[in-house]
């Protein structure tokens, strides 16, 4: 075991020895060394290890270098495709380049991530057979045009992958040259089978060493008992503090109005195709979609009953019957088409899938008990959602017990693993710190003297607060906001204030305004919860983080409020407590992310010194120094603002 300790080490010393000024660190040796110490327990008794690895660790060569040498077949999962990409083509390359033997990896993304190449050939059928171009049958105007753009990129690439364009393709463009999970019949029942660009990935994945997905599709293979997946020996989770809510929405069910007329229309489209006109089914289902939208209008905002409720289950029911006859409907028409290879029984085959699919997620909310939630979410998308309670049981059973686990987090709540289904036993916890001198750099400021955010009163003492602040980092400012409402008003407020840029989340898309921020150092960027993990600005264009209020969950949640009904009176220390202390210290760790940083997280939520639970969410936090004492923060701001004034420089940052 020393011997592959000693390799181990010597492949990663020889892996960041490739960067700039790179040497392994203590930390990243130590967490190293633990990965390699789990993959080595097998299948019979796996072992599994929860490691915090701070900014500046390199977590991810940490468990990448001992993946690769381990012989075994790795899964890792991330939290984004956006992270994914980063492991393909920026970590796993230099590892490799590293290690004296032959590496494969390969990354897999869910279905719809791909083109589907029968959709492609059914447009162009249509195309020649109505004597028109390529764009027959697609969407009008812009979307139309993008279609034309993805054809003609299909005609090119080797992935099929969406991440390789270089435009961001509107929904109803990607929409016409791809398919969801719930739609495709798989490789077997497709003409295009043998060409299929998700089949060839998932193949690519299958001959890989290390296999690279989200957490989504990760979710996805565990609601498929196994699916979805090539075969593994162990699974490192990485950024593992949003594996639970992750996995908790794939293990549910969601179905929008939206969704239902989506469904109803591509039936109808298909029996058309077949000759075989149902408008009156159709226009039922229809119909059916719109009471069901209503009738989530008029739904409490709290965890639904077993079986919805007198008027939501009474037209739940309803819309289930009426998708049942138009899919009945289909499969009659359908007769032999929809298992033959025509594209008429492609579509046919396609649309009978998806009315399934909707049919047996509304069956899964009408059916829910005990153990699962079932509520009506708003905001922009109104739907009818449900998600288990717990996923423990579901990870005990298809990973804990079968293949070791490593789960691994900047900010990692303790005890996470065993909430998660792992046996106490079996586990190993660790924290490996951070590198970077976070005291000699880094302030948190408390600000005591502001009201308690929950005492009604108005805005105007934060918008102050956060005005001083500011004006003494010269800019430079990230503030993190725990509502849009909250941000649009501080910016209404401020806007006017200053002299540098204020940028508003929404005024462009995330990256271009990121972007912005980095490259006119002194801008200020305010933004909400997306932006609190993930984002990775460098140097002085960050000198100030702000945190408006503790982010404790919403306690009007159906799911986190039937979470805390089942932990009794432990229920704001086990469910509220422990999330708000990872968001906080996610947030805060947006402040340091280079051993050069300095700065500010200045929060304005009186209650992080004077709460009774103010301890726990501090312990969390990055190792500064910490002050009430408004001058003291306005004063290191100052400073640092005249040094950036004196030298500047320019620093590269992203989300």
């Amino acid at each position: 075991m020393k011997e592959r300790s000693d390799e181990t080490a010597r492949a990663l010393s020889a892996v960041v020895g490739q960067l700039p000024a790179g040497e392994a660190r203590p930390g990243q040796l130590q967490m190293a060394a633990a990965v390699e110490a789990v993959l080595a327990s097998g299948a019979d008794e796996p072992s599994h290890l929860a490691v915090a690895a701070g900014t500046g660790t390199g977590k991810s060569f940490a468990y990448l270098v001992p993946a690769l040498l381990s012989g075994s077949r790795i899964v890792v999962a991330t939290a984004t495709k956006a992270l994914q990409d980063q492991l393909a083509l920026k970590d796993l390359p230099l590892v490799a380049a590293a290690l004296s033997r032959p590496v494969e990896w390969a990354v897999l993304k869910g279905r719809s991530n791909y083109l589907c190449r029968q959709r492609l050939a059914e447009m162009e059928a249509l195309g020649r057979q109505e004597q028109m171009d390529i764009g027959a049958g697609v969407p009008a105007g812009a979307a139309g045009a993008q279609v034309r753009e993805l054809v003609s990129f299909a005609g090119t690439t080797e992935l099929g992958d969406r991440a390789e364009l270089d435009f961001e393709p509107l929904p109803a463009a990607w929409a016409a040259v791809s398919v969801t999970a719930e739609e495709c019949p798989g490789a077997k029942n497709c003409p295009q089978g043998e060409r299929c660009f998700a089949e060839r990935a998932r193949e690519k994945a299958a001959a890989a060493d290390v296999v690279v997905v989200n957490h989504h599709l990760l979710g996805a293979h565990l609601a498929s008992a196994g699916q979805v997946l090539p075969e593994h020996d162990a699974l490192v989770v990485d950024e593992a503090h949003d594996l639970e809510d992750t996995l908790a929405s794939c293990l549910g069910a969601d179905i929008s109005p939206g969704r239902l007329r989506g469904v109803a229309v591509m039936a109808r489209a298909a029996l058309a195709r077949l000759h075989k006109p149902a408008d009156q089914l159709a226009e039922a289902a229809l119909e059916a979609a719109t009471r069901f939208e209503l009738a989530l209008s008029r739904a409490p905002a709290t965890r639904l009953p077993a079986g919805l409720g007198p008027e939501l289950g009474e037209v739940a029911n309803l819309v289930g019957s009426r998708l049942g006859r138009l899919e009945s409907a289909l499969r009659a028409a359908a007769g032999g088409e929809a298992s033959r290879f025509g594209a008429e029984g492609q579509q046919a085959l396609r649309a009978l899938l998806a009315l399934g699919s909707c049919r047996q997620d509304l069956e899964l909310c009408l059916a829910a008990g005990r153990e699962s939630v079932v509520w009506v979410s708003g905001g922009e998308r109104t739907a009818l959602r449900s998600a288990p309670l717990e996923v423990s049981s579901v990870l005990a059973e298809q990973l804990f017990s079968k293949m070791p686990v490593v789960l691994t987090s900047a900010t990692l709540p303790p005890g996470l693993a065993v909430r998660l289904g792992a046996e106490q036993r079996a586990v190993r916890e660790l924290d490996v710190g951070s590198p970077f001198d976070f005291r000699e750099n880094g302030l948190i400021y408390c600000a005591v003297d502001l009201p308690d955010p929950r005492s009604g009163r108005g805005p105007e003492p934060l918008h102050e607060e956060l005005r001083q602040l500011i004006e003494a980092a010269g800019g430079r400012t990230l503030a993190l906001f725990t509502s849009h409402r909250a941000m649009e008003l501080a910016a209404k407020a401020l806007r006017e204030a200053f002299s540098w840029p204020v940028y508003v989340q929404g005024d462009l898309p995330k990256p271009a305004i990121l972007q912005a921020f980095v490259e006119q150092e002194r801008s200020c960027l305010f933004a909400t919860m997306g932006f609190w993990q993930g984002v990775d600005v460098p140097g002085a264009a960050c000198s100030l983080v702000v945190i408006d209020r503790l982010p404790f969950p919403r306690p009007d949640d159906p799911l986190l409020a039937a979470r805390r009904e089942a932990a009794g009176t432990a229920g704001f220390r086990q469910v509220d407590l422990p999330r708000a202390a990872t968001l906080l210290a996610q947030g805060a760790g947006r402040l340091i992310r280079s051993a050069g940083d300095r700065g500010v997280v200045a929060v304005l939520d009186r209650r992080l010194a004077t709460a009774s639970y103010s301890g726990y969410l501090v312990r969390g936090l990055p190792p500064m120094r910490r002050t009430r004492e408004r001058q003291v923060a306005l004063e290191f701001l100052r400073r640092l603002a005249a040094g950036a004034e004196e030298a500047p420089r320019r620093f590269a940052g992203g989300p």
